[in-house]
C-alpha cells in the first residue's frame, strides 16, 4: 500500500484509489464535507418552522424540545439543534454514518442517541414534538408500500398536533426536470465534489436511477467515488394522494429550498423542489 495514500479523516481508515464502485454512504467524512456545508439555511428554516407551525396542544401552539431525523446520516443539523437546546435523536440504516454521527454528537457533549434502523419499520421509546427529512432521503422508498409504511411510523412517533417537515424533489408535469446538479466544498486540505446525473427515467413505473460521484482532492492524490441511486418519482398528485392514505397526517403548508417561512407557496404542475410541513391530526 501507497503511504501517501488518502485516509478519511474521521476514521483513518484507507481511501480507495482512482475510481472504485461502491456505497458512497460508507463515507460519512465525505459525504458530510459536501451537504453539511451549507446547514444554516434548513437551520434557521426549522426552527422557524416549529415556531410557526407547531407543535400544537389541545390548549393551543406549544414549544418544540423533541426532535428526531430518519435517515439522519451524518447528523448535520441534528446536533446543531442539539447545541441549540433541543433533545435530539436519529435513525439511519448504515451503521458508518450512525457511528459518525454519534461521535459528533459526543464531541459536543450531547447523547450519542442516533441508531441503527429501517425508516420504514421503527418506533420510540417516547414520543417527539417534530421531526424532519430534509435532503430527498425520503425517495429512497421505492415503492408504494414502503414509503406509506415510513409516514406511518413517523406518525406513530409523533405526539398529536407534532410536526414532519418533509424536503423532496418532485417530477414536474410541465417544463424539463433538472438532469444535472453538482456541489462542492473544502475543509482544510480535503476537497469533494459531488455529482448527480440522472441516467434514466421511467415515470411508468416510478422509478429515477442516477450516477452519483464523490471526486476527492488531497494534496497528493485525486480519486472518485462512484455508486447508482435508484429514486421513486413523485408528481404533485402523486405525493398528495399518497399523504391522503396517511390517516393520521396532513398538509399544512408548502415551501420551496429557498426556505423562507414567510413565503409558502403553492403547489402546481411545474413544481419541482417542495418542504412539506405535515402535522399529526387529533
Amino acid at each position: 500500500m501507497n503511504d501517501a495514500q488518502p485516509s478519511d479523516p474521521e476514521t483513518n481508515n484507507p481511501a480507495p484509489e482512482n475510481a472504485i464502485t461502491g456505497d458512497l454512504y460508507d463515507y460519512p467524512a465525505y459525504y458530510d464535507l459536501v451537504y453539511g456545508s451549507d446547514w444554516k439555511a434548513e437551520f434557521d428554516f426549522l426552527q422557524a418552522c416549529f415556531q410557526k407551525h407547531g407543535p400544537l396542544t389541545n390548549r393551543g401552539p406549544a414549544r418544540a424540545q423533541d426532535i428526531f431525523e430518519p435517515a439522519c446520516g451524518t447528523g448535520r443539523l441534528l446536533f446543531r439543534l442539539g447545541k441549540a437546546g433541543f433533545r435530539v435523536s436519529g435513525l439511519d440504516l448504515n451503521p458508518k454514518m450512525v457511528d459518525y454521527c454519534n461521535r459528533r454528537l459526543h464531541r459536543h457533549d450531547l447523547p450519542q442517541t442516533c441508531v441503527v434502523g429501517d425508516m420504514t419499520d421503527f418506533q420510540l421509546a417516547k414520543p417527539v414534538d417534530a421531526a424532519f427529512n430534509m435532503i430527498n432521503s425520503f425517495r429512497h422508498l421505492t415503492s408504494e408500500t414502503l414509503a406509506a409504511a415510513h409516514l406511518d411510523c413517523v406518525a406513530r412517533t409523533l405526539r398529536k398536533g407534532g410536526l414532519y417537515v418533509l424536503g423532496l424533489h418532485l417530477t414536474p408535469g410541465v417544463g424539463e426536470p433538472v438532469e444535472y446538479e453538482s456541489w462542492s466544498a473544502r475543509r482544510g486540505h480535503l476537497a469533494v465534489v459531488s455529482t448527480l446525473q440522472t441516467t434514466s427515467r421511467d415515470l411508468s413505473h416510478r422509478e429515477e436511477r442516477f450516477g452519483m460521484s464523490f471526486d476527492v482532492y488531497t494534496p497528493t492524490r485525486h480519486f472518485r467515488l462512484e455508486n447508482e441511486v435508484v429514486f421513486r418519482t413523485y408528481s404533485v398528485a402523486q405525493f398528495t394522494q399518497l399523504i391522503e392514505r396517511i390517516r393520521d397526517l396532513e398538509i399544512v403548508e408548502t415551501y420551496d429550498f429557498a426556505y423562507d417561512i414567510d413565503s409558502p407557496i403553492l403547489l402546481d404542475d411545474s413544481t419541482e423542489d417542495v418542504v412539506f410541513v405535515l402535522r399529526k391530526r387529533f
